[in-house]
């Protein structure tokens, strides 16, 4: 028996799970992959001792979220690394430019334009929860702390245009670096929120990577959701919310495309009509390389940071976003690359380490990414090919078949745009219930979207808990947890 199940194993849905458990509900999770994690898992797969991460590597909101804070991974054993520098961003005529986690350091660094980006992120650092929980909220209630819109209002304002307020060019290139992390186009209001949201935090709580691999976080909310009674089943799809139906409660991290396909004519037309409206962004062509030392960076201040952005001038950038937002191909998109040993030491053995890279890609993009990358890469790190001993691309076309909410590789769930930051899935007062009673969607096409926050599964949850008469938010802290039933 089960008091409510949730379908799929991502951060979201594992964030779900914790939270009706520990509510005390008797909680099933179902999974189609033979893993749990989604977007977290960590695996091997060239070396037995060598673990890349699928997905994501790097978790600036696993350290900032509301979720992640009350939930407190480190008290788990979860050991959040930080690198020196979080993210740099390599030029094509003269030094890298670099943020450190010392905002100080990084004005230093950026020279005439140092007090400009002190001034940009320092008030974003003083208030970090406050802004954190602004960007990362439902998108329908009022903030609690009125600074934090009034913070970010004019910084929006003055960001998202096409004539930049900072003077140099290694200053813009960082900026616009950030905000490509939008996977949209350049510049907007939606990508400079997320340009500010992970810029400041860069200065604050960090851009981590967790010790072992992005898998030891779904390690942990999977551990916390069985030590509350739950179940997991894995190796199984659910097509049909008919193998649901013993479940008064049902929460799916899943996005519209694929909740069309399980809910079917139960779901009123115009509600489907609302669905097939949903817009998907750009596609992510992954690739991960096994390497036999460290990437020989022209710059060696690159070589300290934990995410190196790859994509020339703000200009650069700019050109190669609106290209692949438009759905031509470029051949030298945006990229991330991650060299994890950087940061966690442990992640190379016997002089091999995992280097992981994804270049923006229109959506359904069929390249293979590996060559595109390794001469990404190579354009700032020569010698870079002659480390490579082993090498696996993913297309953005074949991410889908990896994880069905990834539609046409868009690992974001949906077009970050400012509409469908606001009206994420669909215009609805509430908008992680479904028309179908019981029914709740929690995944990154609900508010607040994308990254690992587990902030829409947590949110979806509580909304789910309200309307069963469940009142009480249930403590999500490492402390073993008393029952909050309490009913209506």
């Amino acid at each position: 028996m089960t008091d409510a199940a949730v379908v799929g194993t991502g951060p979201n849905g594992l964030a779900a799970a914790v939270v009706l458990a520990r509510a005390g509900l008797r909680v099933s999770l179902w999974e189609q992959a033979d893993t749990v994690g989604g977007g977290l898992r960590t695996r091997s797969l060239f070396d037995r001792d060598v673990r890349h991460d699928v997905c994501s590597a790097i978790h600036p909101m696993a350290a900032a979220s509301a979720f992640f804070r009350e939930f407190d991974l480190p008290a788990r054993g979860v050991r959040l690394l930080q690198p020196e520098i979080p993210y740099a961003h390599p030029l094509p005529d003269g030094p890298a430019a670099a943020a450190w986690r010392s905002l100080d350091r990084t004005a230093e660094h950026l020279g005439v334009d140092g007090p400009r980006w002190a001034k940009l992120m320092g008030p974003l650092v003083a208030r970090s929860a406050a802004v954190v929980d602004l960007l990362l909220a439902d998108q329908r209630s009022l903030p609690r702390d009125l600074a934090a819109p009034a913070l970010l209002a004019p910084r929006v304002l003055a960001h998202a245009t096409t004539r930049s307020p900072l003077r140099t060019e290694a200053a813009r290139a960082l900026l616009t670096g950030v905000a490509a992390h939008a996977v949209g186009r350049l510049p907007s209001v939606a990508s400079t929120v997320v340009a500010l949201l992970l810029g400041h935090t860069a200065h604050s709580t960090g851009w981590p990577v967790p010790e072992g691999g992005s898998g030891r976080i779904a390690d942990a909310l999977l551990a916390d959701v069985l030590a509350h009674g739950g179940t997991v089943h894995t190796g199984h799809r659910v097509r049909d919310l008919a193998e649901l139906a013993d479940a008064p409660i049902v929460l799916l991290d899943v996005g519209p495309k694929e909740f069309l396909a399980i809910a079917g004519d139960r779901l009123p037309p115009r509600y489907r009509r609302a669905l097939r409206r949903y817009r998907y962004g750009p596609g992510a062509a992954k690739a991960d390389f096994l390497v036999d030392g460290p990437i020989p960076w022209r710059d060696p201040v690159l070589g300290a940071a934990g995410t190196v952005h790859l994509g020339g001038t703000r200009a650069d950038i700019i050109r190669a976003e609106n290209a692949t937002v438009a759905g031509v191909p470029v051949d030298e998109p945006f990229a991330l690359v991650v060299d994890p040993a950087v940061t966690d030491p442990s992640r190379a053995a016997g002089g091999r380490r995992p280097v992981w890279a994804y270049a923006h890609v229109p959506n359904g993009d069929r390249r293979d990414p590996v060559d595109l990358l390794r001469r990404l890469i190579e354009r700032y790190a020569p010698g870079f090919s002659d480390t490579v001993i082993e090498a696996r691309g993913i297309a953005a076309a074949d991410y889908e078949a990896y994880n069905p909410n990834y539609v046409g590789g868009d690992i974001g769930g949906g077009a970050l745009t400012l509409r469908q930051a606001l009206a994420r899935p669909t215009a609805r007062r509430d908008p992680y219930a479904t028309p179908l009673p019981g029914v709740y969607l929690c995944s990154s096409a609900t508010p607040p979207g994308p990254s690992v926050h587990g902030m829409c599964g947590h949110l979806a949850a509580r909304s789910a808990l309200r309307r069963h008469g469940i009142r009480s938010t249930p403590d999500l802290s490492p402390r073993p947890a008393r029952s909050t039933l309490d009913r209506a």
